[in-house]
């Protein structure tokens, strides 16, 4: 699997942070986005969550990435490939969560779900995902009432299926890190089938994927 990155434009400051080593080469331009709203939270989250990597800046990239073949269930349970998922026309925003996470996954739920409330009547523009990276514990029941706790702005798809459907899916995307325990916060936004992925490593605020989310309807 390659991944081809290239250059984005410029936006506003952003602070660097490092990451877990990737599994491909990588050539990151980085780019910026404004993190001051969550550096406190950010820092108090780290403390609260030692176990769990917590970064308060944020990291944009661009990159192209292959989607592999294979088969996963919806929270309805729907059976669907990876493609079916992805590729109906609209603008995906997508990330990886699992139900009994109690530091990054609820906190990026909850930013999906602001950001839903703040599309508005545009939300059934966007093509919104979650997968799950536990799909031992993660059955489409529990994904269910997972979806539900945060469903204030209508419930958007999440995701689970066989462990190496799931790992095949993390790998796809460069968020493999060998144990869900070792998982970091991650945004993904591509605007139709084709076109390259943004990649937000880090915890973004749901004003900051808005701005994201304008650009990918314009694009």
């Amino acid at each position: 699997m390659t991944m081809r990155q290239k250059s984005l434009p410029r936006t506003k400051p952003m602070s660097h942070v490092s990451s877990p080593a990737p599994i491909v080469r990588r050539r990151a331009l980085l780019t910026t986005l404004a993190c001051a709203p969550l550096a406190g939270f950010g820092q108090a989250f780290a403390e609260d969550h030692s176990h769990h990597a917590a970064p308060v800046s944020l990291r944009r990239t661009s990159a192209d990435y292959s989607l592999p073949a294979v088969n996963l269930i919806r929270h309805d349970g729907l059976r669907q490939s990876l493609r079916q998922a992805l590729d109906d026309g609209r603008p995906v925003v997508m990330n990886f969560i699992y139900t009994t996470c109690t530091a990054i996954c609820p906190v990026s739920s909850q930013v999906f779900m602001q950001l839903r409330e703040q599309l508005g009547s545009d939300r059934d523009q966007f093509n919104m995902v979650s997968f799950s990276i536990d799909p031992e514990q993660d059955t489409p029941q529990r994904l269910a009432v997972y979806a539900k706790r945060f469903g204030a702005a209508g419930v958007w798809n999440h995701y689970t299926g066989r462990q190496e459907d799931c790992v095949a899916v993390q790998r796809a995307f460069d968020a493999w890190r060998g144990d869900k325990m070792n998982h970091t916060a991650l945004t993904l936004l591509r605007s139709r089938p084709g076109k390259s992925w943004i990649r937000v490593d880090g915890f973004a605020s749901p004003d900051q994927l808005m701005t994201e989310c304008r650009a990918l309807l314009k694009a």
